[in-house]
């Protein structure tokens, strides 16, 4: 059977996705060519559609190589790696996974949350080490009632907010501007955010205009009985400040679902026993990370259908 479609794969997906691309498409990949660069130089020509995903991105130089590229379909909310400019300029349609991982990224920004401030994982080494027979643990801070910092207020935030009102949380969020229709106040100072907060959750868009916006200063107003979450962009944080301010006791403590060089982790965050250390995994479920599969397969195949994704990113 022949695909019409020719549509390049730049990076392994989930085995039922790669099938389901495989037996829809006339389906190519790049990461198995030995010279990436001289197969799209020779290939190039004729693919039209493209899977990949938030970690594997897109560049303007892939863009520019595939001169018959009409959509780009990318499993993941993350876009800091898909040049959307270059893609926009080609007038090329770009669909990625929102709203199917809302829930289950909120629910881990939470467990994250109650981790570090009660110390579960470090309670669990602590009876695991056999201390619990010569001392009791350290106590650990109390969530409910606790003030919660959102910093940016999209999907995934907005359904963070919502979690905390179970835990009876006054939210307030950061973000360039106010957004319609919610009820928790805006803060537009980071800073003064940062200095209010108990709790303070990062769930921004990553790229280069937030690289290290939670930087020492913020981190500093956050201060020495606030913790810190991310489940964003490792990029958004200053990891250098980070550890710094962790080893010298300037905040609490710090749960972590993203590194800046993934799936690198600095050592000594990992000799840090009030930080919670994840590998991004915070859509890592089985029902979320099969709608995001049908999504992404339903993005490339409605484009071929009826000329637009179903979720678009531009």
């Amino acid at each position: 059977m022949s695909h019409p479609h020719r549509i390049l794969q730049m990076g392994p997906l989930m085995p039922g996705l790669e099938a389901r691309l495989a037996a829809e498409f006339d389906l190519q990949r790049l990461d198995t060519q030995p010279d990436a660069e001289a197969w799209l130089a020779e290939h190039g020509a004729g693919i039209v559609g493209m899977a990949t995903s938030a970690v594997h991105g897109c560049s303007a130089a892939q863009i520019a190589a595939l001169p018959d590229l009409k959509v780009v379909s990318s499993f993941g909310v993350g876009l800091d790696r898909i040049d959307l400019p270059a893609a926009a300029r080609r007038g090329i349609a770009v669909g990625y996974t929102p709203d199917v991982l809302n829930d289950c990224v909120a629910d881990l920004a939470m467990a994250l949350l109650l981790d570090v401030a009660r110390g579960v994982s470090a309670a669990d080494r602590f009876v695991r080490r056999g201390e619990w027979l010569e001392r009791r643990f350290r106590l650990g801070r109390r969530v409910s009632g606790a003030r919660l910092g959102i910093v940016g207020l999209g999907r995934i935030g907005r359904t963070i907010a919502q979690r905390a009102t179970g835990f009876d949380m006054p939210t307030r969020y950061h973000s360039r501007r106010p957004v319609a229709g919610v009820p928790w106040p805006h803060e537009p100072q980071l800073l003064e955010l940062a200095r209010w907060a108990d709790y303070l959750v990062v769930i921004t868009a990553g790229g280069a205009g937030t690289r290290h916006l939670v930087n020492a200063e913020v981190l500093d107003a956050l201060g020495p009985e606030g913790f810190l979450v991310n489940v964003s962009r490792g990029s958004v944080i200053d990891e250098a400040a980070l550890v710094k301010a962790l080893q010298e006791g300037r905040i609490a403590g710090a749960g972590l679902d993203v590194f800046d060089r993934e799936p690198h982790v600095p050592g000594e965050l990992m000799q840090l026993d009030n930080v919670v250390l994840l590998p991004h995994m915070a859509s890592g479920t089985v029902e979320t990370r099969h709608a995001m599969a049908d999504l992404t397969f339903d993005n490339l195949q409605a484009f071929f259908r009826e000329g637009r994704v179903r979720a678009s990113a531009l």
